[in-house]
């Protein structure tokens, strides 16, 4: 193969080692990225005692939900959640952005052959008309020379929403952990409505049929047989509505699970479950922990880089261009004793009048970086409101329940002596009636506050932004 060897004289060599220098080590225009001042408070709004290190974000979730029934469902979640693959394949797409940006950097090297059979027309010139072949191979080469950090700006901006993206899956696997669960403890609570229900029905139909019994010997009232057929009727109707509604919470489920319906396993009943101490830890640490928080900082991130690159634009592009092949009449004598052709060069191209469009470009990405801080600094601020919600719930419903668990003790404590008093004969129907009405709602009131007890816990993990020591394995991996 005939290969040239080009010499390059001095003021060459300088220009093109200039150029190299400066594209190694060539200053990136455009603002560097700084952290805008939040100014977190000092401790949570309802924070009961003061700041401590250890936070409940710093359990797994299996220390926090320690029902082996619903850990196995966020397991199960975990592997098959469809909303938690999309994530994964958006990350692979922002993975595959970056190295497209990134390759930029490097010089883009290219191959190309031609064969070309062609004829040429001589004006004025009878028959002499020429008929020829030329065939070509060459391969070339073109650098853009970094010299503004344009393309590592770019390259920034990429990485930037690819973390961005990671963020983004440590937020849906945190939700879809919490999500399963609040439906799990809703899904229990809905049981311990229907046996409240199928009790209220069971204890309605004696009533009934007590009733009933006094009305056909004649010592009571038909009133009192059909108000109590009618709370009879009413407790079976919400049996049934009971039944269906658990059946819809299994399926919702089940779409979390990526499974098709079916009815869902359960382990301890609503009145079994326990929950973990639950300190908050130190507020500042929110703003490391959260992955909501911490998506929003890489798009601060990735806007800034691209003010950067909208800076750069401004400023000429500087390269380096190489050509070497062969090229002849024959194919086969390409490489023998035909000729060969190459080049070598610099180029400078830049602007000089676009119309204000790059001003327009620079104004639209320094608007996105205000937007992008004024979205990072709303997110840091709810997530101290959940925080602050959550804590404010987990307090009250404490009490809350202990004043209904006292309710329902003394309606119970009042229908069985209504009833007394009624086979006494010294009460009416009314009173009994009236002491059932006012149990099973309350029962179905406790239930609920049970269950919120629970999901208080779950927000507040959330929202401290739980399992955020774990490894990616960590989320998945049995226990």
């Amino acid at each position: 193969m005939n290969v040239r060897t080009v010499k390059i004289s001095g003021p060459t060599r300088l220009v093109g080692a200039s150029l190299l220098v400066l594209a190694l080590v060539g200053c990136a225009v455009g603002p560097n990225y700084t952290r805008p001042d939040t100014a977190p408070v000092k401790e949570f709004r309802s924070q009961v005692g003061a700041s401590e290190a250890g936070s409940l974000a710093d359990l797994p979730w299996w220390q926090v939900f320690n029902d082996p029934a619903l850990q196995g469902l966020i397991r199960e979640g975990l592997a098959n959640s469809y909303d938690l693959k999309a994530t994964l394949a958006r990350i692979d797409e922002a993975s595959a952005q970056v190295g497209i940006v990134r390759a930029d950097l490097y010089p883009q090297v290219g191959y190309g052959a031609l064969a070309v059979r062609q004829k040429s027309f001589v004006p004025f010139v009878p028959g002499q008309n020429l008929t020829y072949n030329t065939f070509g191979i060459a391969a070339s080469a073109a650098w853009e020379l970094d010299v503004w950090g344009r393309v590592r700006r770019s390259t920034e901006a990429a990485r930037a929403n690819l973390y961005a993206q990671e963020d983004v899956r440590r937020a849906v696997m945190l939700k879809l952990v919490s999500d399963i669960a609040a439906g799990y403890f809703l899904l229990i609570e809905l049981d311990r409505e229907l046996a409240v229900a199928q009790e209220s029905a069971d204890t309605y139909k004696k009533t009934y049929d007590l009733f009933n019994q006094r009305f056909q010997v004649g010592r009571d009232a038909k009133l009192g047989v059909v108000r109590a057929q009618a709370n009879y009727e009413a407790s079976t109707a919400t049996v049934a509505a009971l039944h269906r509604l658990i059946t819809q919470q299994e399926n919702a489920l089940c779409v979390l699970l990526g499974a098709y319906p079916r009815p869902i396993a359960r382990g301890k009943a609503l009145t079994e479950q326990t929950a973990p101490a639950t300190p908050v830890g130190l507020t500042t640490d929110l703003l490391e922990r959260r992955p909501d928080i911490l998506q929003a900082e890489q798009v601060m991130i990735g806007a800034n880089a691209e003010v950067g690159v909208a800076v750069a634009n401004y400023f000429p592009r500087i390269g380096l261009s190489a050509l070497f092949g062969y090229e002849g009449a024959k194919s086969g004598n390409l490489f023998k004793n035909d000729f060969s052709i190459w080049n070598i060069g610099a180029n400078l191209a830049g602007p000089i009048f676009q119309g204000g469009r790059l001003q327009a470009a620079y104004h639209a990405q320094q608007a996105f970086w205000d937007e992008s801080i004024a979205n990072y600094r709303k997110t840091v601020t709810v997530a101290f409101q959940e925080t602050s919600d959550a804590l404010i719930a987990q307090q009250t419903l404490g009490t809350q329940r202990e004043a209904q668990q006292r309710q329902v003790a003394a309606l119970r404590e009042a229908v069985d002596l209504a009833l007394q008093r009624y086979d006494g004969g010294r009460a009416t129907y009314l009173e009994v009636l009236e002491a059932e009405q006012q149990l099973f709602p309350s029962e179905d009131a406790l239930a609920q506050t049970q269950r919120d007890q629970l999901v208080a816990v779950v927000s507040l993990y959330k929202a401290l932004g739980g399992g955020w020591k774990l490894t990616d394995a960590e989320w998945t991996a049995p226990h």
